[in-house]
């Protein structure tokens, strides 16, 4: 996740919390893209966890990124936690098991954001390699307990850490052991958003089978192929999920600030120190009645850093955010943006997507949401199999690349990213498929070898 937001803009009501969002809108021709990825470092010598501390550490390999990049440090208490580029190019940020995230520039295209990130892989490996680290991409740790995994010195984290184990029983394995990849797309109004928010959520759970790259716990199959997904079904209830009553009539942004404001709080930042509010009301922050910090009021960083605070599949900031996607390979990486951007960002291609996903129930989302950790493709929307609508959606984002022709200077457009899923697809074998065969044969039921196939 990004860095905290500061922006002591007082809050006068919830109008302006809508207000806030709806000034995220923007024009088609002004449309980006966002990506953000998280990977885990490991010891090259012994595939151990990293620290944050010492020689070999997280925080010395941050300071190495710098010197590289000039880009200027996020500090917490006086540690580097994380890196910014002063010149709007994105930033690095540390996930609360030492996770590293590139939170990527808003682009133009999804070749850019490809070369983004391999320019970022380039980048930290240069710094890391020499430290002895390496970086793997999957949706979970494969053999680390969650013991075994470092905690870094961040303040937000600490708050989360004691309040996980109260609202659900997996919320510790959340933040210290999964990793994802997230693409981040803009909307022109309020009736553009709601309608990609339905069908981006509506369809989150097939981008969760399609990418689904977390097969192994603790050094062996666990019978699921996203541990990372099947983690969020009981992390906490109260912030996360599939928000039915965005298909309901009348959802726009005042509804999503109705939801906001009722999902409990976890810290609110005044200058560096982060103070304990864990399980308050953002509407007694509002009035000036927050039981902990009596007088205080809200502020637009405040209101920010909250949504930063909730976890549903798609999230609704300025911005809506796809969250259903394992960590996995750089080409996985890069096909996430071209599904979304494929079928968001092309008006008749939404419509059709919306034709399709309007079609599910809400008890056919949820079911769909709960199988597909376990059975992937094989999951079903009532009396359709996932595999036979990932083929019609992929279809549909395809016809929306195209119609885009974003070329490359080879003179490629954007559905060049969407091969590795048609090639999941055709096969029916997702990532986390293939690791599972590997395991079964050559590798002899052995895990390990996964630190070499997903180092990235």
């Amino acid at each position: 996740m990004a860095r905290d937001v500061s922006d002591t803009t007082p809050i006068g009501s919830a109008g302006d919390l809508a207000a806030w969002l709806e000034a995220g809108c923007k024009p088609p021709e002004a449309f980006r893209l966002g990506t953000e990825h998280e990977k885990f470092p490991f010891r090259l010598s012994d595939l151990s966890p990293v620290p944050y501390e010492g020689a070999g550490g997280i925080g010395r390999l941050l300071d190495a990124v710098q010197e590289r990049t000039g880009w200027e440090p996020i500090l917490d208490a006086g540690r580097i936690i994380g890196l910014f580029d002063p010149n709007g190019g994105g930033a690095i940020s540390l996930e609360p098991g030492g996770q590293f995230e590139l939170s990527g520039a808003p682009l133009e295209t999804v070749h850019a954001t490809a070369a983004e990130l391999a320019a970022h892989l380039e980048l930290v490996n240069a710094a890391a390699e020499p430290m002895g680290i390496g970086f793997l991409g999957l949706g979970h740790t494969p053999v680390w307990t969650r013991a075994q995994v470092p905690v870094m010195p961040k303040s937000r984290y600490r708050i989360m850490a004691g309040y996980m184990p109260k609202v659900g029983t997996r919320g510790l394995d959340m933040m210290f052991r999964t990793s994802t990849v997230q693409v981040n797309l803009d909307f022109a109004s309020e009736a553009d958003m709601v309608e990609k928010l339905r069908v981006s959520l509506a369809l989150q759970p097939l981008a969760t089978a399609l990418f689904a790259a977390s097969p192994f716990v603790e050094g062996a199959p666990t019978g699921l192929l996203s541990n990372r997904s099947e983690i969020w079904r009981d992390t906490d209830k109260a912030r996360s999920g599939m928000l039915p009553f965005v298909f309901e009539p009348g959802m726009g942004f005042e509804r999503y600030v109705a939801y906001a404001l009722d999902v409990p709080m976890y810290f609110v930042k005044r200058g560096d120190t982060y103070h304990d509010v864990t399980g308050a009301s953002f509407r007694d922050l509002l009035a000036g009645r927050l039981a902990q910090m009596p007088g205080e009021r809200a502020t637009l960083s405040d209101w920010a850093n909250h949504l930063s605070t909730i976890f549903p599949e798609v999230r609704l900031k300025r911005y809506l955010e796809m969250r259903g996607a394992d960590a996995s390979t750089p080409e996985m990486m890069a096909a996430l943006p071209a599904l979304f951007v494929g079928l968001l960002y092309d008006r008749g291609v939404l419509d059709e997507a919306w034709q399709l996903a309007k079609g599910f129930t809400a008890e056919q989302r949820q079911a769909m949401r709960d199988d597909v950790p376990r059975l992937g493709l094989g999951a079903r929307a009532g009396r359709w199999p996932l595999a036979e609508i990932a083929r019609e959606v992929l279809t549909l984002a395809r016809k929306g690349l195209a119609r885009r022709a974003r070329l490359d200077a080879a003179g490629q457009d954007e559905t060049v990213f969407l091969k590795p899923l048609e090639a999941i697809v055709d096969t029916g074998r997702t990532e986390a498929q293939r690791l599972l065969e590997l395991y079964d044969g050559p590798w002899k039921r052995q895990v390990e070898p996964v630190f070499t196939s997903h180092r990235l």
